[in-house]
């Protein structure tokens, strides 16, 4: 298969998020070998979207002459798309989001309707696309964390996605925190083996994902600096 990594963090393969994605293709790999390839949103030239829609009426040509043309051609050539980032404002961080709002070339500007909503109809073909979304963020919980991010990704992409959310995610650069990072990293691969194999990821396996790896309290008082870090001595 061959997967697009789309890494949202400007700490590039340092993010704490980029633990849990490593995870997950290990995963995949462990089923059969794949083709990666990774794009930091932050090292690409990316001009923002004016909302001119000239691309949108033109055949797909952007007004900015800029790393996009070559993003959309990878987007389109690959099997899997796979959105890495850590959540930002709850949301994704500004280099992703510019990223995503360039991709309107894809689209045309006539709409159809589909099910109980409009969209745009594409001037690319690319149907054969799936889309996976890894985001962990540093509070000790997913609850009123995710919820917006999560809705944004089922809007964009409707069809085929898979999403993983992880709690506590800086707890991933914490060699310290092994002793409960390293199982959850496990369920991760886990997570990555089932895709590879079916498509999808049983749903019971993304909650336990998703749970806090020690009580949120704990964590609370490690990030205020009140209590030492799990395996410390």
């Amino acid at each position: 298969m061959k997967i697009l990594v789309l890494n949202g963090s400007p700490k590039r393969h340092g993010s704490d998020t980029m633990h849990i994605t490593r995870a997950f293709l290990d995963g995949m790999r462990d089923v059969e070998e794949q083709d990666v390839r990774v794009i930091h949103a932050i090292d690409c030239h990316i001009e923002y979207c004016t909302g001119c829609f000239t691309c949108m009426r033109n055949g797909g040509t952007c007004i900015h002459d800029d790393d996009m043309c070559g993003i959309l051609d990878e987007i389109l050539g690959s099997d899997l798309l796979l959105f890495s980032f850590p959540l930002y404002g709850f949301s994704m961080p500004a280099p992703l989001k510019a990223l995503m709002d360039r991709t309107l070339p894809l689209g045309s500007m006539d709409m159809r309707r589909v099910g109980e909503r409009y969209e745009h109809i594409g001037q690319a073909d690319f149907s054969h696309l799936r889309y996976v979304m890894i985001c962990g963020c540093g509070f000790p919980n997913s609850t009123y964390n995710f919820e917006g991010m999560v809705t944004t990704f089922k809007l964009m992409f409707p069809e085929d996605h898979t999403i993983i959310t992880v709690p506590e995610s800086p707890m991933f650069n914490a060699l310290e925190a092994a002793i409960v990072t390293v199982p959850r990293l496990e369920l991760v691969r886990e997570a990555g083996r089932q895709y590879a194999r079916n498509g999808e990821v049983d749903g019971v396996l993304i909650s336990k994902i998703g749970t806090p790896m020690i009580p949120e309290e704990q964590y609370a008082a490690i990030v205020n600096g009140a209590a030492p870090s799990p395996g410390a001595k």
